[in-house]
């Protein structure tokens, strides 16, 4: 090689070396954080980070996951220490408020209105993400509880699907009278009893005085004095007292009541619809099984269920909100919602995500109930704040043993949230 092909060949490289050092230099990190570890989740996860960084050579997406409890606790632990994830999962309600009411998530009304983006959600789903009528997130999926019941338990004891409160009630006497325990019940992590407590709270308070107590903008001297939460609590109790409940279950997680249930030892449970695919292939699966809402307790009670979206945020501090903006935007598109439900079993809240090519008969049916309830009774430990939470949550256990009254745990219930609420407006 001559002196001038030398030369050319060092100009090319070091000329190389500085594109690839200004390549690197203009790419954007997105960090990334979400409550699915499961391996059929992060499998999901991992594929779409892939295939968007495929896509945006110039955008690097670093994904964290860790499960319920712990991403609860994490996640607070990152908004305190102001080290917020560019992306972040949230649940709606209160949970995802409070990150819109203290200025760390970012408002993206404007980006989800302006485009073909809204058309990817249900306007309902989008509504419990909105704060002061400003949109702080979008829905990823979307869960709700029914009763799931052994068909062949109610078939050999000739009890019909309830068609109100009192006839599920007489469902579970005749199930107790039988020598069958009527529901699978496991209080370990008492997220569990919140959605039963939840579900009855919304039947016996008024919507808009729990919409006052949980958002603690009640007046003082009315602040979750309502004795519709004393009812609710007194309904629960009388489910574990009259013994519909199996024995123990503070001592039992939720998995390992599931799994009795599953095979065939209880007549029924209470079930997140995402929990369906776990019933597959077992006894229950043989002995055939189908689901229905909690009833209504009165005729003129509204048609609501309990369930809620569940979505993400972007920080309001990301150095790169674009390309947060653009990562949530294709992962919350009608392709990858599509993606999302058929790798993982979870129901995506995208249209047109979950059709009749890709589901079975039970999740369109639940799907259907979601669409067509008048309401949702969001999930009562992400709709509260968190310290009133606590309390509620400890409260529904020491009702399963008795250790304390529903008087007792609501007194408890409205002395926390008045301190937290204090403590807010100073």
């Amino acid at each position: 090689m001559n002196i001038t092909g030398k030369l050319k060949f060092i100009f090319a490289l070091v000329f190389g070396y500085i594109v690839l050092g200004l390549t690197a230099n203009a790419q954007q990190s997105i960090n990334f954080f979400h409550k699915w570890p499961e391996p059929q989740n992060m499998y999901y996860f991992e594929k779409a980070v892939a295939e968007f960084e495929g896509a945006n050579p110039d955008i690097k997406i670093k994904m964290e996951a860790v499960a319920d409890e712990a991403y609860k606790d994490k996640i607070r632990v990152l908004m305190a220490s102001n080290q917020v994830p560019d992306v972040f999962f949230s649940w709606s309600g209160e949970f995802g408020r409070q990150f819109s009411r203290n200025g760390r998530s970012l408002d993206i009304t404007e980006e989800v209105k302006d485009s073909d983006w809204k058309n990817s959600f249900p306007e309902a789903f989008m509504k419990p993400f909105t704060y002061n009528n400003r949109l702080y997130g979008v829905p990823m999926n979307i869960d709700a509880k029914f009763m799931v019941y052994n068909k062949k338990m109610f078939a050999e004891n000739s009890i019909p699907v309830p068609q109100n409160y009192a006839e599920f009630l007489a469902a579970c006497g005749k199930l107790k009278n039988a020598g069958i325990t009527p529901i699978a019940f496991g209080n370990q992590y008492p997220w569990a009893a919140s959605h039963y407590v939840g579900e009855l709270v919304a039947k016996f308070v008024p919507k808009e005085v729990k919409a006052a107590d949980f958002s603690l903008l009640a007046d003082d001297d009315e602040l979750y004095t309502d004795p519709g939460y004393m009812k609710a609590l007194e309904e629960f109790q009388r489910l574990n007292d009259e013994g519909y409940f199996n024995r123990g279950s503070n001592a039992l997680p939720h998995s390992i009541a599931r799994g009795s249930f599953s095979f065939g030892r209880n007549a029924m449970m209470y079930m997140e619809m995402v929990e369906f695919i776990d019933l597959k292939d077992t006894k229950l699966s043989l002995d055939g099984w189908d689901f229905f809402k909690l009833p209504k307790y009165n005729d003129d009670e509204i048609d609501f269920i309990t369930g809620a979206p569940e979505g993400f945020m972007i920080s309001a501090k990301s150095a790169h909100p674009e390309a947060a903006i653009k990562f949530l935007k294709f992962l919350t598109s009608p392709e990858q919602g599509k993606k999302y439900f058929e790798t993982t079993g979870m129901t995506s809240a995208i249209n047109g995500a979950i059709n009749a090519e890709n589901a079975d008969a039970k999740i369109l049916k639940g799907v259907e109930a979601i669409n067509n309830a008048e309401d949702l009774a969001l999930w009562l430990d992400t709709d509260m704040d968190a310290r009133t939470t606590e309390v509620f949550l400890a409260g529904t256990q020491a009702v399963l043993t008795g250790s304390e009254t529903p008087a007792e745990i609501m007194k408890k219930v409205r002395e926390t949230a008045m301190d937290v609420k204090a403590a807010r407006q100073k």
